[in-house]
């Protein structure tokens, strides 16, 4: 049983990104560096019973085009743990099958599981180099392929793409973050309400979760609900082309590589939009998403240690005014 989204204390900026990646999948995923101990892997767990039902087929792991009126399923949130081989990720002969039965059949690894979900990878800043290789093969094609033992089998599996780690641990490869949409800094909570908050409400849960789910139900299909409306609403917005001007006019300030910073942008803020229910996208939404949209796409100065989000937040501030 997972602790409530909704009675997680304080992680605002995480939080946020969660529900936009709910509301709009192809914003490229979260990922979530900071302090140990601070509720990263409790509140992406959280998610899953935000997240609006999916279309069930006999196998909806295999079928990229479930038929319309399908029955339906939680949306999955999948871990996929650091020790896990490359066969248990991508999939790999059914060795039951093989060894009593005589039959090449496939055996649907992580990365099947996932697909219309998400995929979660705690201390992602620790994943060994040639799985980073296989999720971004599979998450730029949205399609897993496996060739091997005389199989050969290919199956979508598009999914959010969710990451947590410490950066005094390690550094993530520079392929692999740019793949993330959205990226947020999460610190010990300093207030003393706040702390104490965390403390009483951990340990209601422990002494009888399924009561203290009951107490935040209400909460959380609130805001499954906004979830889901703001995935309707999505569709009748867009980029004004003054506000994307702007979003052009920011990424150049900070000198960010290609243009997946502003088509970031664009989708951050309509999805944010969206779930705000306002009308059009403004220059407000702009401001409001810049810093979690473009922080981790600015190169290293090795003369300027300036953190990444008071660059931003500057840019931002010469740039909108």
């Amino acid at each position: 049983m997972s602790f409530p989204f909704s009675a997680i204390v304080g992680q605002e900026a995480l939080k946020q990104a969660l529900i936009l990646a709910a509301i709009d999948p192809a914003l490229g995923g979260v990922l979530a560096l900071g302090d140990r101990g601070t509720g990263k892997s409790t509140t992406i767990r959280a998610l899953a019973a935000l997240l609006p039902e999916v279309p069930v087929t006999d196998d909806p792991r295999l079928d990229p085009n479930p038929p319309e009126g399908a029955t339906t399923k939680s949306a999955p949130v999948v871990d996929l743990p650091l020790g896990a081989t490359e066969d248990r990720i991508v999939g790999a002969l059914d060795l039951e099958a093989a060894l009593v039965r005589g039959e090449k059949k496939f055996q649907p690894g992580l990365l099947a599981a996932a697909h219309q979900g998400f995929l979660y990878i705690d201390e992602v800043n620790l994943l060994e180099d040639h799985l980073v290789d296989v999720l971004l093969d599979v998450a730029a094609s949205g399609e897993n392929v496996i060739e091997r033992e005389g199989l050969s089998v290919r199956h979508p599996a598009r999914f959010v793409l969710v990451g947590s780690g410490n950066p005094e641990e390690g550094d993530l490869r520079p392929q692999l973050i740019d793949r993330f949409g959205l990226a947020v800094e999460v610190r010990t909570l300093t207030d003393i309400q706040q702390r104490l908050d965390v403390i009483k409400r951990r340990e209601a849960f422990d002494t009888d979760p399924q009561a203290f789910c009951d107490q935040w139900q209400t909460a959380d299909l609130e805001l499954r609900d906004q979830i889901v409306a703001a995935r309707k609403r999505l569709a009748s917005l867009t980029m004004p082309d003054d506000v994307l001007e702007r979003a052009a006019g920011l990424c150049i300030a900070l000198g960010t590589d290609g243009l997946r910073g502003e088509l970031t942008l664009s989708r951050a803020c309509q999805a944010l939009a969206a779930y705000n229910g306002d009308e059009a996208v403004t220059a407000e939404h702009l401001q409001a998403i810049a810093i979690p949209s473009l922080r981790h796409r600015l190169r290293k100065n090795p003369l300027d240690d300036t953190d990444a989000a008071v660059r931003v937040e500057r840019a931002v501030d010469e740039v909108l005014g």
